[in-house]
């Protein structure tokens, strides 16, 4: 734990007996880890070839080179590889991965001792609107309809406890109870708009759910795998 108290720092003032440990936001490539652990999707095989995952159109071709050169076109994956580790992502030198690189990931070009670590508004925009996450939000909003209990104040404690690993205050389930209520009129009164939150990724939403509640809860989701202490240790 990062927090630290005056016995502690009395015993031991240097933390050489490592009584506590800095907080800090997790590596890039742990960050889509935690979001696709929390939604179910994580393929947790160990080991095999580098997978393709989502990645905004075009990046590869910026830097192509021509026929002659191999790597010239990204191939995404499908499937279960979609959902693989991030440490196995496939790396291009030339164009790093865009999640990753938006999460301080270097760029290997050099040998990093530490990586820097930023705080800035793309990465909120990453976490909100890339695919895989949209996805994860998704799909974690689906566990909570399937499996968090009948009422609405246990499956978003639910849904909260998978991406945090702990239980939310009372103060935070209100706000989240209220936005999922705006979510929902939002949301009957656009369905079109629903659908289209709904298909975003390559996994299937679950049909017997009705997606006016799973596009409120999808939002729901999101905004609870954003919050700092989810993508933090």
């Amino acid at each position: 734990s990062a927090r630290v108290t005056p016995a502690l720092l009395e015993t031991d003032p240097e933390n050489r007996l490592l009584a506590r440990g800095p907080r800090g936001r997790l590596p890039a490539e742990m960050i889509r880890d935690t979001a696709l652990a929390a939604s179910g999707l994580l393929n947790d095989r160990i080991g095999g070839p580098s997978v393709s995952p989502y990645q905004p159109a075009g990046l590869w071709e910026e830097m192509a080179f021509g026929d002659g050169f191999s790597g010239q076109k990204y191939e995404q994956s499908h499937g279960p590889d979609l959902y693989r580790r991030g440490m196995y992502t496939l790396w291009k030198r030339t164009v790093p991965p865009a999640s990753l690189a938006t999460f301080d990931a270097p760029n290997r070009e050099k040998c990093t001792a530490r990586r820097a670590l930023t705080n800035t508004p793309l990465q909120a925009l990453a976490l909100m609107n890339d695919p895989a996450y949209v996805e994860a939000a998704r799909a974690l909003a689906q566990r909570a309809l399937t499996k968090g209990g009948a009422d609405v104040d246990r499956r978003l404690a639910y849904a909260f406890r998978l991406a945090a690993s702990r239980s939310p205050e009372g103060r935070e389930i209100k706000v989240l109870r209220a936005l999922l209520e705006r979510r929902r009129a939002a949301y009957a009164a656009d369905r079109a708009a629903a659908l289209k939150l709904l298909a975003v990724g390559e996994s299937h939403r679950d049909p017997a759910l009705d997606p006016i509640e799973l596009a409120a809860w999808t939002t729901v989701t999101s905004v609870i795998l954003n919050l700092d202490e989810v993508v933090s240790k």
